[in-house]
């Protein structure tokens, strides 16, 4: 197996003749933020990184401190491929984000994610992880939306705009060393998934972000804007990131029990439980804005109770059913998150509440077997299934309480991302919509 150190970058960017290197970083918000070096700088930059300034960067410093370094990751390089042939070839690494002193920047949430990974690997685990990031094709972003087709759930529809942007999408991903599992087209009219291939949680999401960029990229290639807005379309399925996950030790499942009834092991259990306990605490990272709270509404699929099952796709975690033979397939999927989250700090959350899990030896709930949106709600209360955070006011209150998310993100990332949400809900619940207007201007 090729390894990808400094060395290996700088022979693979003179073989290519790369002449540009992107840099890539996110801020808290999970926005991609970027700049350019010259092939020249390469050397340089992987052996001392390079210095920018954090003080613009949306949670990153304040102007009294915003001398920051961007380490480039090599084991991240990948060739571009340029719509001009006279730009040249050029490359891209991801960063982490270091203090001028060179040590950890607490608040780049890939570090939150690597320190949450150290923590599992302490305990023995490899964290993996395969989401399903679902998306909207639209002719474009102004109002009103109108979609590519009005095709349904695995419909394969003529060949159209919509199914030639996904393979083209595919094949980008392909180029860059991305490995897609499968795509399909998703349940609303235009809306589209494609499955990237499980892998562990630090290159997944590098990958996340490199996938999001790219669907938007070949889609305005083409003249399409493709969008990762949780809920776009009033009275369609919104758009969710349904994530796969496991800990393996070494190469064995440490979620896998052929003598459990559910073929689940204690350790996955717990996991399991922790997820329950702490899903309304970490709602605020999975689906931090104030639109994500239109897709988590009973009747479009989207989970809204703290529950559990084998096969109910309306449960917050579902347990795909074991095949025999498939004991590496053992895995949780958690169905709550959207893909405009952080997958820096979403995959960090999830890993650390199903840690706690473990490490507290949370009781086991049993699984749900009746549907949950059918149930009084006295029903649920006696079966102890609580609710996520209906808006987000409600979910920042309830982050706001929660010590264990500030361990997991860090006390100076927790309070940013607090403040940044209450100007976000202040800005929100200010505005006078459309729909007030329509209702009650002719009324009132």
């Amino acid at each position: 197996m090729q390894i990808k150190d400094k060395k290996w970058v700088i022979e693979e960017a003179k073989r290519n003749k790369v002449k540009f290197i992107h840099l890539w970083f996110t801020d808290i918000l999970g926005f991609l933020k970027s700049f350019t070096i010259t092939a020249e700088e390469l050397e340089v930059a992987l052996e001392d990184g390079v210095g920018f300034d954090g003080s613009s960067i949306e949670g990153f410093a304040r102007i009294e401190e915003s001398d920051m370094m961007a380490m480039p990751d090599p084991s991240t390089f990948c060739i571009l491929s340029s719509s001009s042939k006279d730009l040249g070839v050029g490359g891209r690494m991801f960063c982490d984000i270091l203090e001028p002193d060179g040590s950890s920047y607490l608040e780049d949430p890939r570090y939150v994610l690597k320190r949450n990974l150290k923590r599992a690997s302490d305990m023995g685990y490899t964290f993996y992880i395969g989401p399903e990031l679902e998306y909207f094709y639209f002719q474009s972003c102004q109002p009103p939306l109108k979609g590519l087709d009005e095709g349904g759930y695995f419909d394969l529809t003529p060949r159209d705009v919509a199914s030639d942007l996904r393979k083209e999408t595919i094949i980008a991903l392909k180029n860059m060393g991305i490995e897609v599992e499968c795509s399909h087209h998703e349940v609303a009219p235009s809306q589209h998934e494609i499955d990237l291939r499980y892998t562990d949680a630090l290159r997944m999401a590098d990958n996340t972000m490199t996938y999001r960029l790219v669907v938007k990229e070949i889609a305005l290639k083409n003249n399409i804007h493709a969008t990762f807005m949780p809920k776009p379309l009033f009275g369609k399925n919104g758009s969710g990131m349904h994530v796969h996950q496991s800990l393996f030790k070494g190469k064995v499942n440490a979620f896998f029990d052929p003598k459990d009834p559910y073929h689940l092991s204690r350790v996955a259990k717990r996991y399991i439980a922790g997820l329950l306990r702490h899903a309304s605490e970490f709602t605020l990272i999975t689906n931090q804005w104030v639109n994500s709270y239109k897709r988590l509404v009973p009747g479009y699929e989207a989970p809204v109770y703290l529950s559990w099952a084998l096969r109910n796709r309306s449960d917050l975690i579902r347990v795909p059913v074991y095949k025999p033979g498939k004991e590496e397939a053992t895995r949780i999927e958690l169905r709550s998150p959207d893909p405009a989250c952080n997958p820096y700090l979403a995959f960090a959350v999830m890993l650390s509440a199903g840690l706690e899990g473990i490490e507290k030896e949370y009781d086991f709930v049993e699984p749900v077997k009746e549907n949950v949106y059918k149930m009084s709600e006295e029903e649920r209360e006696a079966a102890g299934i609580g609710q996520l955070p209906e808006n987000l006011w409600e979910a920042i209150k309830i982050t706001e309480k929660s010590e264990w998310l500030k361990k997991t993100l860090g006390e100076r990332l927790f309070s940013k991302l607090i403040e940044n949400k209450k100007i976000e809900w202040q800005n929100y619940r200010s505005q006078v919509t459309s729909y007030e207007l329509e209702q009650y201007l002719p009324i009132l």
